[in-house]
């Protein structure tokens, strides 16, 4: 019995190039939808909602050059700095870190026929770097980077031109990175989509009909299914050895009681998780799905061929971010809202929360873990778990962020427990290893790293690096492969 982390159990932390970069136009970069995304005000947390603009919005934002209000324009430079942020990482002991690439870097506006060489250049140098301190790159294609291109002229995935755009894009860096990258990750918390239709898929208000919206973020979901399965089918072709998965927000639901309603309610929202791992660990349609769409008129357009490729293009693993769980209950059922990753439901009276509200539940992520590696008997591999939480400089330049050290310890042991119930599992990377710009709130005051990166809310600061406490105790448990906590 597996008592023990695996020798060979990566260590590490996971970035988005949208969170980190900045240098939004340089060296021929093309507008993101991230880089159209105003930064929260701290009254709207509580009311937090995703952004779903019209075109006429997109166009405004666009013509608005107070970067400072964006973002995700200038991160935090790591297009500039990684050198030394990799060399803190290197400090640290990571074995992998989780990267993604901007795909309009590459294909600036996403529908051109030849790449950017100056955008492939710089992940060139960055993969270069990781392996020059001992680093896999752990490669994510799409992390919310989406020319913003595609979403005005081609209405997002929704159109099935998409599909063949971001194989180009795919090929191109598969092809460019087969010697440098073996980790490969298709779509970023894909089952997001159904929360968030402008991130996720990159569709406009105003391109579909309000009573036509859901069965669009299905026919998107179809159309990025289909472009997962051809990114699988390059990477085995390309990198024999490589391994390549698919990545959902990890979900537990739990009943708000033992009702046999609360509990069939519980099973419906897991579904909303499952049926995106359904399809690209088995290869196909879940059953349950064809009521779903029935009730729902929803028809999937697919082309011949398409059962035929998802069913032949099967991930190698599943990878999952994970910060929390989540409770359902039938509709008549009133009670507190619990804000989270995207996915909501009832507050669980159980369970301490963090700043912004999220539950915190380290045995859910056991529970996970031991439920989809029971469903696929797959390698899984947590690419993102982490505390947004205020921290606090003291005087003397330390941070001492105990409650970030006891939330990773406590998820870490709940690893190692599932680990123990025989999950087979990869690896393990803690989400923003150094401070960056939050997704939901384009923030830096919601704080998750190890690296405390001097940089507020409004783009004011030195942007230099230093260490909080949590930084040596993450060492620490790498150098004893998880041993200590």
């Amino acid at each position: 019995m597996m008592r023990k982390f695996p020798k060979n159990f990566l260590w590490g932390g996971a970035v988005a190039a949208n969170q980190v970069e900045g240098a939004f136009e340089v060296d021929g970069k093309g507008w993101a939808i991230t880089d159209i995304v105003k930064r929260v005000a701290p009254e709207e947390r509580k009311q937090l909602k995703l952004p779903f603009p019209t075109s006429r919005e997109v166009a405004t934002a666009v013509a608005d050059r107070n970067d400072k209000l964006y973002p995700k324009r200038y991160g935090i430079d790591f297009y500039h700095r990684y050198k030394e942020d990799i060399a803190l990482f290197k400090e640290l002991g990571f074995t992998a870190l989780r990267v993604s690439i901007a795909w309009s870097r590459i294909f600036p506006r996403g529908d051109e026929l030849e790449p950017n060489e100056a955008g492939l250049l710089f992940y060139d140098k960055l993969f270069a770097e990781l392996s020059q301190n001992g680093m896999q790159p752990v490669v994510t294609l799409s992390h919310y980077e989406m020319p913003l291109h595609l979403s005005q002229v081609y209405g997002g995935w929704t159109n099935r031109k998409v599909v063949d755009f971001f194989a180009r894009f795919a090929g191109t860096v598969i092809r460019r990175y087969q010697d440098k990258v073996k980790y490969w990750i298709t779509f970023n918390e894909i089952n997001s989509i159904l929360m968030s239709p402008f991130i996720s898929a990159g569709v406009l208000r105003d391109q579909v009909a309000e009573k036509d919206l859901l069965a669009a973020q299905f026919q998107a979901a179809h159309h990025q299914f289909v472009a997962s399965a051809k990114a699988v089918e390059i990477c085995h072709r390309v990198i024999p050895d490589g391994k390549i998965g698919c990545m959902v927000v990890g979900m537990i639901n739990y009943p708000n009681s033992c009702h046999p309603e609360d509990v069939l309610a519980a099973l419906q929202d897991q579904r909303k998780t499952l049926f995106f791992t359904d399809v690209q660990a088995r290869g196909h349609y879940p059953a349950y799905m064809a009521r779903l769409f029935a009730e729902n008129g929803i028809v999937i357009e697919k082309e011949p061929g398409d059962d035929a490729l998802l069913q032949a293009n099967l991930v190698d693993f599943i990878s999952l971010s994970y910060y929390m769980s989540t409770v359902s209950a039938r509709p008549e059922t009133a009670g507190e809202q619990s804000p989270g990753n995207l996915f909501t439901g009832l507050k669980n009276p159980y369970l301490n929360a963090s700043d912004w509200g999220w539950q915190i539940d380290p045995t859910g992520l056991r529970t996970l873990l031991n439920m989809l590696y029971d469903r696929y008997e797959k390698a899984l591999f947590i690419v993102e778990n982490g505390l947004g939480a205020f921290d606090t400089v003291e005087k003397d330049g330390n941070i001492h962020d105990n409650y970030r050290i006891e939330y990773l310890k406590q998820h870490i042991q709940q690893m190692k427990q599932a680990v123990i119930d025989g999950v087979e599992l990869i690896g393990y990377t803690v989400w923003g290893p150094i401070d960056l710009i939050s997704f939901s709130t384009s923030e830096m005051s919601k704080r998750y790293g190890f690296i405390y990166v001097d940089q507020d809310d409004d783009g004011s600061g030195t942007l230099q690096r230093s260490r909080k406490d949590s930084f040596y105790w993450y060492q620490k448990v790498i150098a004893s492969n998880g041993e200590t906590v």
